[in-house]
């Protein structure tokens, strides 16, 4: 009685010791009908959630990373029973290799924009930061022309090299600088699209580089007047038939070495005449730092003249009633009115440079400023922290001196060391 006894504890021991099966599709259709509030048990992480109110819903306990997640998979009224173990699989594999079964499905349930749509989105972002409405307007123009024709419809998701391929080759070397530059905005448009995971990958634009042939490029400088010729040039100018405003400001342009742009949108509160600086703000600076001209005795004079045939326009050279000059109008007077082809107006800062460098004792740093250059070497950006601006004051001067001496005159101030 007692081994019998004994055997029978012995046979229970062994029977509580042997491990738990996990349920592997426990939940039937009348288990689900007739479940109580509670969570009930399929198998491999999967429950049927049952709250108070009756209402069922499906969730999945995954291992995400070391990480427990619980994972919804919708109501019982629109996710049967089959379809939560698929998906449930499915979800279990994607964690299995160390993906994000979470990450998946948001990507799953976003609406991947076309091409067309996405670069719209970029463009508008973007508008901020464009110096100009021409700039603004070329960016999205590009695309609409060369890009839109062939990805304009296409979901970004589904772009490949290939397609890219398809809109550069057409153009790279027979248009360099537009499909450099449609190249970049494609770049651009999936770069941000893939930032708000509507593609994964790597950007396509950047395999297309074996896919089109080398181009040699040589630097295209503008064309610049030797120094030797700026009075002549100006004298020239101030006697061709040009609108007074025009004449007036070109030659403004050339004694302060400055770009086209600064001086066409140049205003009155710009200026202040008492202590003889001209003050361009950082928006219409190609470096986007403020900078400020000193302004000889010249340029005073020339603001005067322009101040008396003034319209009241805020702008110092205007054009129509309430606009400045068009951003054209100093190349035209080149071609049209002085019949100059062999020279451009943004040339004349080489030719400041090149008087600079050869004619006068100033530092590099200083000449450098006046053209509102940005220092390429880092250390030396580190530690010159001044913009040099009386130590330009001189420059100026002696620049506007040359400039404006009689041709033929041979006085030139020297800086002394």
């Amino acid at each position: 009685m007692v081994d019998e006894m004994a055997g029978k504890t012995e046979s229970e021991s062994q029977e509580k010791a042997k491990p738990k099966k996990h349920p592997h599709h426990a939940l039937t259709a009348v288990a689900i009908r007739n479940a109580k509030p509670g969570l009930h048990a399929d198998g491999g992480g999967l429950y049927l959630a049952v709250d108070e109110s009756g209402a069922r819903r499906w969730v999945l306990r995954v291992v995400v990373r070391g990480k427990r997640r619980h994972l919804g998979l919708g109501g019982l009224s629109v996710t049967t029973l089959a379809e939560a173990r698929e998906e449930a699989a499915r979800l279990r594999r994607i964690a299995r290799k160390n993906g994000d079964p979470m990450a998946e499905r948001r990507r799953e349930n976003v609406v991947v924009p076309t091409f067309e749509e996405a670069a719209r989105r970029v463009h508008e972002e973007l508008s901020p930061s464009f110096n100009n409405e021409k700039h603004k307007a070329q960016w999205i123009t590009t695309l609409e022309t060369y890009a839109f024709p062939t990805l304009g419809s296409r979901p970004v998701d589904q772009i490949e090299s290939g397609d890219v391929l398809r809109i550069l080759s057409p153009i790279w070397l027979e248009k360099k600088e537009t499909a450099r530059r449609v190249r970049q905005r494609i770049r651009t448009v999936l770069n941000w699209t893939k930032a708000r995971n509507y593609r994964t990958g790597e950007n396509p634009v950047d395999a297309t580089s074996d896919g089109l042939p080398k181009v040699k490029t040589k630097k295209k400088h503008f064309a610049a007047l030797d120094y030797r010729k700026v009075p002549e040039f100006l004298t020239g100018l101030r006697e061709c038939n040009a609108g007074t405003p025009i004449k007036l400001g070109f030659e403004f342009l050339v004694l302060t070495a400055s770009r086209t742009r600064e001086v066409l949108l140049a205003t009155w509160d710009e200026i202040d005449v008492d202590n003889a600086t001209w003050t361009i703000p950082a928006e219409r600076m190609k470096a986007g730092e403020e900078h400020r001209v000193p302004l000889s005795p010249r340029c005073l004079e020339i603001l005067r003249a322009a101040k008396e045939i003034s319209d009241g326009s805020k702008y110092i050279f205007p054009g129509r009633p309430g606009l400045p000059l068009s951003n054209m109008v100093f190349e035209m007077t080149l071609r049209k009115r002085m019949e100059r082809t062999d020279v451009t107006p943004h040339g004349f800062r080489s030719s400041f440079r090149d008087w600079a460098e050869e004619r006068t004792s100033y530092k590099r740093s200083e000449i450098e400023a006046a053209l509102a250059h940005t220092i390429k070497d880092k250390v030396e950006a580190a530690y010159l922290r001044t913009k040099l601006f009386e130590q330009r004051i001189p420059l100026m001067n002696d620049w506007a001196t040359f400039a404006t001496t009689v041709p033929g005159a041979r006085v030139v101030k020297m800086r002394r060391s």
